[in-house]
């Protein structure tokens, strides 16, 4: 069955690039669709916009996409909901603030459940965004969850951040602990017909003139009278593609994490009486959690040759 999903992927079957990403965002069978996909024939532009809750997220995505279709240009987009901790579920409400595309093939939009403690972010997000690379989308956009202070993880997995702020929002406290604001590329200061964004702006200018951060545009912004929208898109689609560069191993990192995951999650479903062992003995105290973890990288290990022998 994956094997025919892959073939039909290859094809450009959006069907089959739908279900790819279901499984992937379960996190089923992750590393051999990865493998299937292979590498891109040319990078995408992968921006994020983050803020928090109520600034107008997924409003400003919708415009973001108008402009991107406008050029002629294939856009691709996650939206991150927060999950249900009792339930599991997410509303997944962003796509409906979003303008539908129904007959537009350039036009591909998932909403994906962030549990908390991701960094406002769904979990195997890097997966999915290879698969819409691979796929041939020019651009993918990301939408956070409503963001606080700390949640910074976003900037490692994308070409550009961009940070909303609202007007009457916060003090001049807040915007010298954000720790958002240090790591945007660019910020906009949504809303701007509104009362107060003058003095928003004001305030982020004079933050990051007392840091390194100078250079980092502040634009204002309204998706209600379309005003800023295109100086937006101009700025993110201006910026160098900073994936590319591969600097350092956290990109390598990241993915052995996820992958290492992925087979755990196999292992366990499987009912594996190696890992069953293991956990029995963690569990109980027999042995440490650091030697429990080097024992879990040895049994994930065997389970991947196991898995290749069986194919074989």
């Amino acid at each position: 069955m994956l094997e025919t999903l892959l073939q039909r992927f290859r094809r450009r079957d959006r069907l089959a690039l739908a279900r790819l990403v279901s499984m992937a965002a379960r996190g089923e069978r992750v590393e051999e669709i990865l493998v299937g996909i292979g590498e891109a024939a040319r990078p995408a532009r992968v921006a994020a916009v983050t803020g928090s809750g109520g600034v107008g997220k997924s409003t400003l995505v919708g415009k973001l996409i108008e402009q991107v279709r406008g050029q002629g240009q294939s856009v691709a987009v996650l939206a991150c909901d927060p999950q249900s901790p009792l339930s599991g579920g997410a509303l997944l409400g962003d796509r409906f603030r979003m303008p539908a595309h129904p007959d537009d093939d350039g036009v591909f939009i998932r909403s994906l459940a962030a549990a908390g403690g991701h960094g406002a972010l769904a979990e195997h997000l890097d997966a999915l965004i290879r698969l819409l690379e691979a796929f041939g989308f020019d651009v993918v956009l990301i939408e956070t969850v409503g963001a606080g202070q700390g949640d910074t993880v976003v900037r490692e997995l994308v070409d550009v951040l961009v940070l909303l702020l609202q007007p009457e929002t916060g003090d001049d406290l807040q915007w010298e602990k954000a720790g958002l604001l240090e790591v945007a590329d660019v910020i906009a200061i949504h809303k701007a017909d509104l009362p107060g964004a003058e003095r928003v702006e004001a305030q982020v200018l004079a933050t990051l003139a007392l840091g390194a951060s100078s250079v980092v545009p502040v634009l204002r912004v309204s998706s209600r009278s379309g005003a800023g929208v295109n100086e937006l898109w101009q700025a993110i689609a201006s910026r160098p593609l900073r994936r590319g560069r591969r600097q350092g191993g956290r990109e390598l990192l990241r993915l052995a994490q996820q992958t290492l995951a992925a087979r755990f999650a196999a292992a366990e479903a499987a009912g594996r009486n190696e890992l069953r062992q293991l956990l029995a003995a963690w569990q109980h105290g027999e042995i440490s959690t650091v030697q429990a973890a080097a024992a879990l990288v040895v049994l994930m290990a065997t389970e991947s040759r196991r898995g290749e022998e069986e194919k074989d």
